[in-house]
């Protein structure tokens, strides 16, 4: 996203011109913030040798987790900014990260799972996210009803947005 240019106000329309301003704000941070995350995952792959895998693909094993999920709900659970899930669930099965399979409910659906190597690099996220969280409020200066808020007011970004598509406000 590129820098969002704030409608110039004037007198009455004042405060519009600051929810603008925040707004923007806002929807420029949540992009950064993903691809900052991507980031800290590369770093994190690239501190421990592992060349195989992207950290969108890290990301996707670690939302994996300990289920077994179609690929379908996987896309729906994470936020793969720029990349193709299906795509990458590919690499990431021929890299033997994860295995997968036809339902046999839906053989239309195709179901996944994490290998042992899929579950090392879960493990290894797990391990880098529990590290922030010892020192998100030490050095962050984030504590857990600042988290607590920021969530809910992101679920309420989230579920406007799927207003807007759903229903065309």
């Amino acid at each position: 996203m590129t820098a969002l240019a704030v409608p110039q106000t004037t007198g009455a329309s004042e405060s519009v011109s600051v929810i603008s301003r925040h707004y923007l704000e806002t929807l420029s941070l949540i992009e950064r913030l993903h691809r900052q995350l991507l980031d800290v995952i590369k770093d994190e792959l690239d501190r421990r040798d592992e060349r195989e895998i992207n950290s969108v693909q890290a990301l996707l094993l670690f939302n994996v987790g300990d289920q077994e999920l179609t690929a379908g709900e996987l896309r729906t659970r994470g936020h793969y900014l720029g990349s193709n899930v299906s795509y990458n669930l590919k690499k990431l099965v021929d890299g033997g990260y994860i295995h997968h399979e036809r339902s046999a409910v839906d053989r239309r659906s195709v179901l996944v799972r994490l290998t042992d190597k899929g579950e090392a690099i879960r493990d290894m996220l797990r391990e880098l996210f529990q590290r922030h969280l010892r020192s998100l409020g030490p050095v962050g200066n984030v504590n857990s009803e600042d988290l607590d808020a920021m969530n809910t007011c992101l679920r309420r970004l989230e579920r406007f947005w799927i207003d807007q598509v759903r229903f065309r406000l």
